[in-house]
């Protein structure tokens, strides 16, 4: 985006707000914050090794109705129909074509049905990675692309999530860093969702209820590398 076209964007919200033409100044200072976006908050609770940040990241998405395994990579396809089975459910799976969970071997999984690609009205199952975890919330995070459509994240009843340890950071500031590092100056991915716990709501008398505007269902595989 060119400065001109900067300009008249930001002039334009300011006539919205009844301020006036941004100066030259303002219209640096805003440049300047664009080139260099100040960090926000930084959660002390969060401000740990990357050993305790892991059983932070654990233990708040346990207390946010998701369910945890710790594993090794070579045990996470094994895993994964483990939980189908010990939940009663098909063993058949929508996952993200994601070069990272390519990485793991799946054939030997016989009974084990994939189809590779975006969610589906009648998918019961996804399995996705996640871009990072947030260790003071418990927090998936997921960037949309070819290798993660969004649909798989939302219309499957029950999500499995593969993450890395060493994709979890401390808080959230953390993560738009990565974002910014990942992906580059004016490269974001189109849609960047936060995640904790499987979807619930409490509009109805107070009480929660799991799978409300998602799946009902969370289980997070947690990498050791």
């Amino acid at each position: 985006m060119s400065t001109a076209d900067r300009s008249q964007i930001l002039n334009g919200i300011r006539r919205s707000l009844r301020r006036g033409e941004l100066s030259a100044d303002g219209l640096q200072a805003a440049q300047d914050r664009l080139r260099q976006p100040p960090r926000g908050p930084i959660v002390a609770r969060a401000q740990l090794g990357q050993a305790d940040r892991v059983a932070l990241f654990c233990q708040w998405a346990e207390f946010n109705n998701a369910t945890i395994a710790r594993v090794g990579a070579a045990e996470v396809p094994s895993e994964v129909t483990a939980f189908l089975a010990r939940n009663n459910l098909p063993a058949s799976i929508a996952m993200a074509p994601s070069p990272q969970l390519d990485g793991y071997d799946w054939a030997g999984q016989k009974m084990l049905s994939i189809r590779r690609g975006r969610g589906e009205g009648s998918d019961q199952v996804s399995v996705t990675g996640a871009f990072a975890g947030i260790a003071e919330t418990g927090t998936l995070v997921m960037a949309s692309g070819p290798d993660h459509p969004v649909s798989l994240n939302l219309l499957p009843d029950t999500h499995i999530v593969v993450l890395r340890e060493a994709d979890i950071v401390g808080g959230y500031e953390d993560v738009w860093g990565r974002l910014r590092e990942r992906y580059g100056k004016d490269r974001m991915p189109r849609t960047v969702n936060t995640i904790t716990g499987p979807s619930r709501t409490g509009d109805i008398e107070q009480t929660i209820e799991l799978g409300a505007h998602g799946p009902r269902r969370m289980h997070i595989l947690v990498v050791r590398e």
